[in-house]
């Protein structure tokens, strides 16, 4: 798709594919539920024409990325996640590189995370569609989506 080169790099154990274009300061691009790297592929092509590396990858559990054990949801905190970014970002950067990230939905989610626990590895944050929630110990999200937008919600029906 008009030069969008496709790769699959190893980390946590798992066979991340990132789609890719570009060349400069990098902006990584995390989608949502249930989306895959294909939701950017307009900003891929718009960012990599104006000066910058745009990077999308297929999070654990989405399209090409193997390796999660896709039976075990103890394995998809936040913090496996964010650590798959992490071990991403050292694979195809330079040591310390920092990154701008543009978060979507679920992606949004992970990208507050991810600059919480590591501010150094970021440079800027855009997410849409998902305002910060902090962690709430005595909240269960699936009860606190479905009280709020019922079971048609988006969310709700995949519980």
């Amino acid at each position: 798709m008009e030069g969008i080169q496709h790769k699959f790099i190893n980390v946590n154990g798992l066979n991340m594919h990132i789609a890719e274009k570009g060349e400069g300061p990098l902006v990584w691009f995390l989608h949502g539920f249930p989306e895959l790297w294909y939701s950017w592929r307009h900003q891929i092509l718009y960012f990599a024409d104006h000066g910058y590396r745009a990077v999308a990858p297929d999070l654990r559990g989405y399209g090409q990325t193997t390796g999660a054990p896709l039976n075990d949801h103890t394995k998809f905190t936040i913090p496996h996640v964010v650590g798959d970014l992490i071990g991403l970002l050292d694979a195809i950067t330079n040591e310390g590189e920092k990154v701008f990230v543009v978060g979507h939905d679920w992606g949004a989610i992970i990208a507050w995370n991810l600059c919480m626990f590591r501010p150094d590895r970021v440079k800027a944050l855009v997410n849409l569609s998902v305002a910060f929630m902090p962690w709430n110990p005595n909240g269960n999200i699936a009860e606190i989506l479905r009280r709020d937008h019922g079971d048609d919600h988006y969310m709700t029906r995949y519980q």
